[in-house]
């Protein structure tokens, strides 16, 4: 087993991917590794090992997270709903807000991207500015 199975502190982590989620607004998505992209790698953790288990664990935390956490908007680096129980709500809960999936069941991120919220605010909070979504949107780091 990964000694990089769970976060060091699962519930300090699981408080920074609902913080953010919850910055959300409607009509727009975020990806598991956007988020976990704000978030700091975890003690003496390497940023190599950090990217390749923080999305795994932003997805963890969305599958726990609280009722006030917008959590249909958040979805998988391809612009897809990840097959699970509670993926039509989730593709359901997003179109009610406007968002619009093509044929093969995608997003358009160019679109429906969230950028993350203000660089200001990132760096007040101690947290990364996010990895852009889609083709467009310039590289901010």
């Amino acid at each position: 087993m990964s000694p990089f199975a769970s976060p060091p502190n699962v519930k300090e982590f699981q408080s920074k991917v609902w913080e953010i989620a919850r910055m959300i607004p409607a009509g727009k998505v975020s990806t598991y590794g956007q988020i976990a992209s704000m978030i700091p790698p975890p003690g003496a953790m390497t940023l190599k090992d950090y990217d390749a288990f923080g999305a795994r664990w932003a997805g963890g935390a969305m599958a726990a997270c609280p009722d006030d956490v917008p959590w249909q908007r958040v979805i998988n680096s391809q612009g897809k709903i990840s097959p699970r129980p509670g993926a039509e709500k989730q593709k359901q809960l997003l179109e009610d807000e406007g968002v619009f999936f093509n044929e093969k069941g995608k997003i358009d991120f160019d679109e429906y991207g969230w950028n993350g919220p203000d660089p200001e605010w990132c760096k007040q909070h101690r947290y990364f500015v996010p990895r852009p979504l889609g083709k467009t949107q310039p590289r901010l780091f």
